[in-house]
């Protein structure tokens, strides 16, 4: 019998790593996926150093077709999909001038386009089961569109809308859809090299979110019990304003 599949979409060396360790750690075949796979390859020895399984891809999600048989992939040959996360962004800031027609579609590819693609080949294979997650990450654009976000807040709303439809479709189907909503900033080398000052004052006052402490989130939206789903929820840290 072939071991539950959890399937990362977006497994960048952050919040999509610690996703992909925190199932691992459940007990859950991981098949991660991002642009570059070669870059998987640090993940895939964390996990497999703890006895974990592990398959890693290169997959562009923006790619119909790359998705369709890359989602029939892993059905066929690792197993059955329990839980599919999505967690490409694609956060730009330019000012609506400066936001060229270029620059919002690709956004919008990354951020909804991609989720649609992968939420629409997964849900093909849950619903022949009956029973699935799919899990979308969100973020403060989800909600409300900021000076300088056109492009990242329009998709991010996309993909909201998306998980949305979804969740009415799916879940009485058997099927879990859920958004997450990240409302503040990720403890991450990138946060810690662009804003020192704010890195630093924030991580004294625990006031930067940790990936492990996410993903522990997600893995608690696919145990949820089926007569108390979540389908959104917004996280942040405690001294964040909203």
């Amino acid at each position: 019998m072939k071991n539950k599949v959890a399937l990362v979409i977006g497994a960048g060396n952050n919040l999509g790593a610690a996703i992909a360790r925190c199932f691992s750690s459940e007990g859950y075949t991981v098949v991660a996926a991002r642009r570059s796979g070669d870059k998987l390859i640090t993940l895939q020895n964390q996990i497999e150093a703890k006895g974990g399984i592990f398959y890693g891809y290169s997959l562009d999600a923006r790619k119909e077709d790359d998705v369709i048989n890359f989602i029939k992939e892993v059905e066929t040959n690792v197993g059955p999909i329990e839980v599919a996360i999505y967690n490409i962004g694609g956060n730009i800031k330019f000012g609506i001038t400066e936001t060229t027609s270029q620059k919002y579609y690709k956004t919008w590819e990354m951020a909804a386009f991609g989720a649609f693609l992968i939420g629409r080949e997964v849900a093909k294979c849950m619903l022949g089961r009956k029973a699935g997650t799919i899990i979308f990450t969100g973020a403060t654009a989800s909600i409300r569109g900021s000076d300088g976000f056109s492009a990242f807040a329009g998709a991010k709303h996309a993909k909201r809308s998306l998980a949305q439809s979804m969740a009415r479709e799916l879940g009485p189907q058997g099927i879990h859809v859920a958004h997450v909503v990240i409302d503040g900033a990720i403890d991450t080398p990138w946060i810690k090299e662009l804003f020192n000052d704010f890195y630093n004052e924030k991580k004294d006052l625990d006031g930067l979110m940790n990936p492990n402490d996410i993903a522990n989130n997600y893995l608690w939206i696919h145990k949820q019990p089926r007569n108390a789903w979540t389908h959104e929820i917004d996280l942040r840290p405690w001294i964040e304003k909203w």
